[in-house]
């Protein structure tokens, strides 16, 4: 049975499509199946961490919410990218990518218009049955929007993304309580950008505590990060890194959730 896991956070600027890139690319690189969708519809942008051309994108997801295409018509292979090699007998992992489009007029037109949400539940049921998925990833749009609160409602797994920073503290609160509200069977709390010279062991005590859930994993601010500029994986381009290692932490836990 394939597991949802929407990753949120409060404000953007927190690494979340980042996080979620890298977690869907550890995750197809030991022989699951993933798809991402990218539904941060106003600011779209994971497709360049993937290096997905802007100008080989046929379809969007925009398209889909508008009737234009199945779901499944907006999903680009990208297992290539991350440098996913077939095996034998079908055991190899693949990874998809529904991108949103970066069109200025489709962006105003779904500010403009908006668009029936309760599509997206359907598409997300058609997407994993026919493309035979291990795990959905949905990588939301920042804030509490209806898009978000649907993405949550059938996810089971809702990653929370925040920054060692008082207002993020404050929206990570909300977005917990309302995970809660909705009956999520799995939160976790990944805290990215901590610097280096903080005690990670005794954050991971203190946002375990303000908010009575798992913390998944302390991620470090790095001038690696910075220097890559979303042109790559990072966990591809510095497989020895601390941050990796983190991320692959963070995913070994995903999988041991049933």
């Amino acid at each position: 049975m394939s597991k949802v896991v929407s990753v949120h956070s409060f404000r953007g600027g927190t690494g979340k499509s980042n996080v979620t890139a890298n977690l869907a690319t550890i995750l197809a690189r030991s022989g699951k199946r993933v798809g991402i969708v990218d539904t941060d519809i106003q600011s779209p942008g994971i497709h360049v961490l993937f290096g997905l051309d802007e100008k080989k994108i046929g379809y969007t997801l925009n398209d889909y919410l508008w009737g234009r295409c199945a779901i499944e018509q907006a999903a680009y292979d990208v297992s290539q990218t991350v440098k996913i090699k077939p095996k034998p007998f079908g055991l190899s992992g693949a990874i998809y990518l529904i991108p949103s489009s970066i069109k200025t007029g489709e962006i105003s037109r779904i500010l403009r218009e908006g668009y029936d949400a309760r599509l997206l539940n359907d598409g997300f049921c058609n997407l994993t049955r026919r493309l035979k998925l291990d795990y959905l990833f949905i990588d939301t749009h920042p804030g509490i929007n209806e898009e978000t609160l649907l993405s949550i409602i059938i996810s089971n797994i809702l990653i929370v993304i925040l920054r060692p920073d008082h207002q993020d503290y404050q929206g990570t609160a909300v977005a917990v309580d309302v995970a809660r509200k909705l009956d999520v069977p799995n939160i976790m709390l990944v805290v990215n950008k901590a610097l280096p010279k903080l005690n990670f062991q005794a954050l991971r005590q203190q946002v375990k505590s303000a908010y009575g859930a798992t913390v998944a994993g302390v991620l470090p601010v790095c001038e690696e990060m910075f220097q890559l500029g979303s042109s790559d994986i990072f966990s591809l381009r510095y497989p020895d890194h601390a941050w990796t290692q983190e991320v692959h932490a963070i995913a070994k836990q995903l999988v041991q959730i049933k």
